[in-house]
């Protein structure tokens, strides 16, 4: 994977409004509103904050989207401030959340961390870059330290997060825990005196009371860049690893190309918009040049180009024909060899089913078939031999069975 970061626009660098006009692009927003040009104007490099939790192994193309943001920071002389949030990653961000979130170990943390780190290096530039930990300074709060942070916020404030608001008007659980959770990420802030953070849009709540921390820090408080959210595969809710909606910036590339020709139509401006680093001028050209098939054929090549080169591209829009277009199986797949014949015990070793009863259900919708065959019974056995088996459109694996039922 290496990505390739576009040049910022001549003259921008030296232009206090320029500058954050190019910051804010794409429907980026900062508050309070003028907070961004007024650290800007200082002409004095500026420590910008981004934290990220990581939940899950792999950094997803809505991560990519405040990370690339993060390097047009970098790109203009300013120093970016990585907060991995190995602490509050086990604590569990209520952002968005309907429900109490799952609450990880610190080993699934640090496995999660070792995935991640590669492709989070490799947006950022290795200059005027700062990677920090929260435990850091979290490990060592005491309950004294705890109580003072808790002292930051009223109930009432953390009531006015829109999420914890419809939660409690449902009579759902709010845990305690996630009430620190917005105060934690706020002492983030004060840790490393951020000038401004990034984040998601969902994020603004927190952003905006850190804030108030690093005020009663004796700090000055940070200006907040929010990005849009982009949407998941599904185009409906955000990108999620935990619902599996998302695309990995170092996912093979024929996967993204897969992932990004599925997209509903509706969701083509936003991805043109916040997936891509052209200009807004060749952005604009591309909406209105093309659209339906065409557009998100050439938007799944500029994805792949940006992370894997115009090669990977050109190869997986080839791939994509090979196996869509006219229907062959891929040139490539996994081959595993297996004494099992009973199709449903396969589909779960091959981790194309959750459960017996989860790949019986497969084969009874219809989306699993053999050799190009819909296999019909659920019970299905396979003889001593080589087969192809495909679960959807996307799913292929060789396998050879080595005895016969």
């Amino acid at each position: 994977m290496a990505y390739h970061v576009p040049p910022a626009p001549p003259g921008v660098a030296d232009d206090p409004e320029a500058q954050a006009a190019y910051l804010l692009e794409d429907g980026f927003s900062a508050a309070p509103a003028d907070t961004l040009v007024d650290k800007l104007r200082r002409g004095e490099p500026l420590r910008v904050k981004f934290g990220v939790d990581p939940t899950a192994p792999a950094v997803t193309w809505g991560w990519s989207v405040p990370l690339r943001r993060l390097r047009r920071f970098q790109e203009l002389g300013h120093t970016a401030v990585l907060v991995i949030g190995d602490f509050t990653a086990r604590v569990g961000d209520p952002s968005g959340r309907s429900a109490t979130r799952v609450r990880l170990s610190a080993e699934q943390v640090h496995t999660y961390v070792q995935s991640c780190m590669a492709s989070l290096l490799e947006i950022l530039s290795p200059d005027n870059l700062e990677v920090r930990r929260n435990s850091e300074w979290l490990n060592s709060l005491d309950m004294a330290g705890a109580l003072e942070l808790t002292a930051q916020a009223t109930v009432a404030q953390l009531l006015e997060r829109n999420d914890f608001s419809k939660r409690f008007d449902a009579n759902e659980p709010i845990s305690l825990i996630e009430f620190i959770y917005p105060l934690l990420q706020g002492q983030d802030s004060v840790a490393v005196n951020a000038d401004v953070e990034l984040g998601g849009t969902d994020q603004y709540f927190n952003c905006m009371l850190a804030r108030t921390l690093q005020q009663r820090a004796g700090q000055q408080p940070q200006a907040v860049v929010c990005a849009p959210l982009l949407v998941g595969v599904d185009g409906k809710k955000k990108m999620s690893q935990s619902i599996g909606n998302y695309i990995g910036v170092a996912e093979d590339p024929r996967e993204v190309f897969g992932k990004v020709m599925s997209l509903p139509d509706d969701a083509m401006p936003a991805y043109v918009r916040l997936a891509l680093d052209l200009w807004p001028s060749d952005k604009d050209a591309m909406l209105a040049e093309s659209g339906g098939v065409v557009l998100k054929r050439r938007l799944a090549r500029e994805m792949i180009n940006m992370f894997h080169g115009a090669e990977a591209a050109a190869d997986a829009e080839a791939e994509f024909d090979r196996v869509f277009v006219r229907r062959d199986v891929p040139s490539e797949m996994e081959h595993h060899t297996t004494p099992e014949n009973y199709v449903p015990r396969i589909l779960v070793a091959l981790g194309f089913a959750s459960s017996l009863s989860d790949a019986r259900r497969g084969i009874k919708g219809g989306g699993v078939r053999v050799d190009g065959e819909a296999v019909a019974d659920e019970h299905a056995t396979l003889g001593k031999g080589t087969w192809v088996l495909q679960l959807g459109r996307r799913r292929f694996a060789r396998v050879t069975v080595t005895r016969s039922p």
